[in-house]
């Protein structure tokens, strides 16, 4: 699991159908937990908002921790830090 702030959204008019709905967010990862300059996307299933610190689930559990098994996602935002 990775920490991160939300630093933008993605726009995506064209998607996989089990995608359609979902929102995306531009995440750069936490400098103590990153090579230089890492940002990914990852599906917001939680809410969170630009600027706000989450956790991010990778690979096969943020598919489970996203309640999207079988869907194509690798990274998920699965919780909103507050301190």
């Amino acid at each position: 699991m990775l920490m991160g702030k939300v630093v933008g959204s993605v726009i995506s008019t064209r998607k996989s159908d089990a995608l359609v709905g979902n929102k995306f967010m531009i995440v750069e990862v936490c400098e103590s937990m990153k090579s230089e300059g890492q940002r990914l996307i990852a599906i917001d299933k939680i809410g969170a908002g630009i600027g706000e610190c989450v956790l991010v689930a990778q690979g096969s559990a943020a598919r489970v921790g996203s309640g999207m098994e079988n869907v194509p996602v690798d990274a998920a935002i699965v919780g909103i830090i507050d301190d």
